[in-house]
């Protein structure tokens, strides 16, 4: 239960902050296809089955034409600026990460043009391997980083995020 508390508020908080900027357009991507509610104004968009990669890719491929940023809806720190950051580093590099702390990432954003490059192929997902594997994919390709952020994976990384929010 308090999984679910977590992710939505996390969910609500990460949606007034950066749901409504004029700069992009809002997708919520959900898993599963059939879940709801989901909170009004956003236009949501099924996952489909699959790893985490797999359904990444279904989503990064559906959108319409453009750049896309996927972020989740886990990460505490995430800011308005810094998905400002990663459309502008798509404008020079054909994908951007924003690396976590776990060896992870809390955002990944693909040029898709001239075509889409999917990345999350033998991924280790949910290991401290997830970025360098998918690094490895994208080996032949110009590649940005954005600043570290906590992602909050599981309960150690939850506690650890509690911790910082405690007053000293």
């Amino acid at each position: 239960m308090e999984a679910l508390r977590f992710q939505r508020i996390m969910l609500s908080l990460i949606l007034r902050r950066l749901g409504h900027d004029g700069r992009w357009t809002t997708w919520l991507a959900i898993t599963p296809d059939r879940s709801g509610p989901w909170p009004r104004g956003f236009r949501a968009l099924p996952q489909g089955q699959g790893d985490l990669g797999r359904r990444m890719a279904s989503i990064a491929g559906r959108l319409p034409p453009g750049p896309v940023v996927i972020i989740g809806s886990d990460i505490p720190g995430i800011a308005a600026a810094d998905i400002v950051a990663a459309f502008r580093a798509l404008g020079s590099t054909d994908a951007v990460f924003g690396p976590a702390t776990d060896g992870g990432y809390w955002l990944v954003g693909l040029r898709r043009r001239p075509h889409f490059i999917d990345p999350f192929a033998n991924v280790r997902w949910s290991s401290q391997h997830a970025l360098a594997d998918t690094l490895a994919n994208l080996a032949d390709n110009e590649i940005a980083m954005l600043r570290p952020l906590l992602d909050i994976d599981d309960g150690a990384s939850w506690h650890r995020h509690a911790l910082r929010e405690v007053p000293q």
